[in-house]
C-alpha cells in the first residue's frame, strides 16, 4: 500500500492520530500545560480554527441545486429524526444517570458528543457504499443548518449554567455559520477526491492530537469503561438496530446505508471544538476523556462497517437482489 493511501484513509488517520496523542498523553511530552505554548487558549482557537477550515472545504463540494427540503419533506424528517434526535438519546442518557457522581467534570463531554450533528463526510461515504447520495446531500445541509440552533439548545439544556452561552453561539457560528458562507467562494475550485481526503485526515489528526493529548486520563477504569459502552451503545448499537429495522421493512441498501451512516457516525472535530471552547480551561482535558473514548469506538465502527455491514460481497448480492447494476463492483 502506497504512503498516499495511507494519508487517504480515515480509519487508519484516526488510529494513528489516537496511538500518536495517547503516547504523547502518558509520556508527558505534550505543552500544554498553563504558560506553555499549547496552553487551553491556544488550543481552543486553534481547533475552532482548523475546524473552520475543514468544514470550509467539505461543504464546498456540496451543491445546494435540486436539494430543496419542502419537496423531500419526508427524507428531511427521517434525517432529523435519526442523525439529531435519535444518535443524541444515548449520549443524553449517558450524562444524566452520571452527571450527579464525583465524575461530573469528565460526564460533561457527554454533552458535546449528543449535541453534535453527524459528519459531514457521509455524503461522499455514502457515494463509495453507494448508499442514497442526493438524500445524503440534502439531509447533511439541513442538519448542519439546524444545528445552529440544536447545538446551543442542548448545551443549555443541559449544562448551560456552567459555560457561557454567548460563547456557545459565536463558537456554532465561526465552525458552522461562516463555513457555510464561505464555502460558495470554493465551489469552482477543483480538488481531487485523493486531495481533498489528505488534507481534511490530516487536519483531523491534528485536531485528535490537540485534544486527546491534553486529555486528562487519571480516572478509575469504571467510569473509563463507562464512556466505552456509551460510545459502543451510540455506534455499533444504535447503527445495528436501524439496519435490521429497515431491512424488516423492506428498504432497499440505498437508503440504509445513508440512515445507518446519519444515526451512528458523528462529526468528533465540532465535540471536540465546542468542549474546547466552550468549557472552562480547568474542565477541558478532563471532559475530552469521553470525546477520546468514542472516537476510539468510532474507528473500529468504521472498520466494522468496511469490512461486515457494508463489505463489498453483501453490497453485490444486496443490490443485485434489488435490480441494481453492480458489473462495476465485480
Amino acid at each position: 500500500m502506497r504512503f498516499k493511501d495511507l494519508l487517504c484513509s480515515s480509519a487508519f488517520m484516526m488510529s494513528l492520530a489516537i496511538i500518536v496523542s495517547l503516547i504523547t498523553n502518558a509520556s508527558g511530552l505534550f505543552p500544554g500545560g498553563a504558560g506553555e505554548a499549547l496552553n487551553s487558549d491556544v488550543r481552543s482557537n486553534l481547533t475552532v480554527f482548523f475546524l473552520a477550515v475543514m468544514m470550509t472545504i467539505s461543504f464546498s463540494r456540496f451543491s445546494y441545486r435540486d436539494l430543496n427540503p419542502l419537496k423531500n419533506v419526508k427524507s428531511v424528517g427521517r434525517a432529523v429524526l435519526l442523525g439529531m434526535v435519535v444518535a443524541s438519546i444515548i449520549p443524553l442518557l449517558g450524562f444524566f444517570l452520571l452527571k450527579d457522581s464525583e465524575y461530573y467534570s469528565y460526564v460533561v463531554g457527554l454533552v458535546f458528543i449528543a449535541a453534535t450533528p453527524f459528519a459531514a463526510s457521509v455524503p461522499p461515504l455514502s457515494y463509495i457504499l453507494r448508499g442514497d447520495m442526493e438524500h445524503a446531500l440534502r439531509s447533511t445541509i439541513v442538519v448542519y443548518i439546524l444545528s445552529l440552533v440544536w447545538i446551543p439548545f442542548i448545551i443549555w439544556m443541559c449544562i448551560g449554567e456552567l459555560v457561557d452561552m454567548k460563547s456557545v453561539a459565536i463558537t456554532v457560528v465561526e465552525i458552522i455559520g461562516i463555513p457555510f458562507v464561505l464555502s460558495r467562494l470554493l465551489t469552482g475550485l477543483k480538488i481531487s477526491k485523493e486531495t481533498m481526503g489528505i488534507i481534511l485526515n490530516l487536519i483531523i489528526f491534528f485536531l485528535v492530537w490537540l485534544s486527546v493529548s491534553s486529555a486528562n486520563f487519571n480516572i478509575g477504569l469504571t467510569i473509563l469503561l463507562a464512556f466505552v459502552l456509551v460510545a459502543v451503545l451510540r455506534t455499533f448499537f444504535l447503527g445495528n438496530v436501524v439496519e435490521a429495522a429497515e431491512k424488516r421493512r423492506g428498504i432497499h441498501w440505498k437508503q440504509r446505508v445513508t440512515d445507518i451512516l446519519m444515526t451512528s457516525y458523528k462529526n468528533k472535530g465540532i465535540a471536540l471544538a465546542m468542549c474546547a471552547a466552550a468549557l472552562p480551561g480547568y474542565m477541558v482535558p478532563n471532559a475530552m476523556v469521553a470525546i477520546a473514548a468514542s472516537i476510539i469506538v468510532e474507528v473500529c465502527w468504521v472498520a466494522f462497517m468496511d469490512g461486515v455491514l457494508f463489505s463489498k460481497k453483501r453490497m453485490i448480492r444486496e443490490l443485485s437482489a434489488e435490480g441494481e447494476d453492480v458489473s462495476d463492483l465485480m
